[in-house]
């Protein structure tokens, strides 16, 4: 069996569009869902909930918590933790040895999409993991069906990484494409290079053919958003350096800004410094 995906929630994700996406993707991988819940946490457990951390409303949201485990359409267990969020995740990466994390915005709590985004960065930073972050509103199309991995052009190594896009596409049967966009700061690179870089981590059984796999355009962010919609991609992929999310101001990070801009699902892939 795959092994799980755990999903990053808070009590009230019935509402939760990141929970509905890894339910439907756990279904054609044939594997489970683990629910992460982290008390005290700013997105999971806003302080605007904090009436649920009397000894009552803890019992109230374990059992609501159990509840959504039970309607999920594949078998899900339910873990709380009272740890930092990094420290949670790495417990529950060491127990579970999950396939990926799937985060988005909870529910009820409503947090500003930055909130949504910092967690991810965190995350990359603290607890580096296969992280696939779910928009918020207005993404309700699952499992996918177009991959598109965008790279910087330059040489990568990934974090071990459980064969994840290999395992998607397998279980989905989607397309998977390449896109090296550059713009004035982000020089052109031989496309070769890239797509021997992508073979030497064995990311996928096989490499999409043709020379479509560059793009000049004004900025890297940009260009990738009107690839995803040019290609009609349907979850994107990217290569997160960890070198590239401690820039000087936090706005500055590519990484960040397709977070807070992709129409899509983004699967963020940790790499080695």
């Amino acid at each position: 069996m795959t092994p799980p995906l755990v999903v990053l929630t808070d009590f009230f994700a019935v509402s939760n569009r990141a929970l509905s996406y890894a339910a439907g993707l756990a279904v054609p991988l044939n594997t489970q869902l683990v629910l992460l819940h982290v008390r005290h946490d700013g997105l999971l457990a806003p302080y605007a909930y904090s009436s649920y951390y009397t000894r009552r409303g803890e019992r109230k949201a374990t059992e609501a918590l159990h509840q959504l485990a039970a309607d999920q359409p594949v078998p899900t267990e339910v873990d709380i933790s009272a740890a930092w969020l990094p420290d949670a995740v790495k417990e529950t990466v060491r127990l579970h040895h999950p396939l990926l994390l799937v985060l988005g915005r909870p529910g009820a709590a409503n947090p500003p999409e930055d909130i949504v985004v910092q967690t991810a960065m965190n995350l990359l930073q603290e607890a580096p993991y296969p992280l696939l972050v779910v928009p918020s509103v207005g993404w309700d199309v699952y499992p996918p069906r177009r991959l598109l991995l965008a790279v910087d052009g330059e040489p990568f190594r990934l974090l071990p990484h459980q064969d994840v896009v290999r395992r998607l596409l397998r279980a989905t049967s989607a397309s998977f494409d390449v896109v090296h966009v550059i713009d004035d700061d982000h020089g052109e690179g031989p496309a070769a290079e890239v797509l021997d870089t992508i073979r030497d981590n064995d990311l996928v059984d096989t490499l999409p053919e043709g020379d479509d796999h560059e793009a000049f355009r004004p900025t890297v962010v940009g260009g990738i958003l009107w690839e995803i919609a040019r290609r009609n991609a349907d979850m994107l992929v990217v290569v997160a350096r960890r070198h590239s999310l401690l820039g000087s101001l936090f706005h500055e990070s590519i990484t960040a800004q397709l977070l807070r801009e992709s129409p899509i699902p983004v699967l963020l892939l940790p790499a080695e410094d």
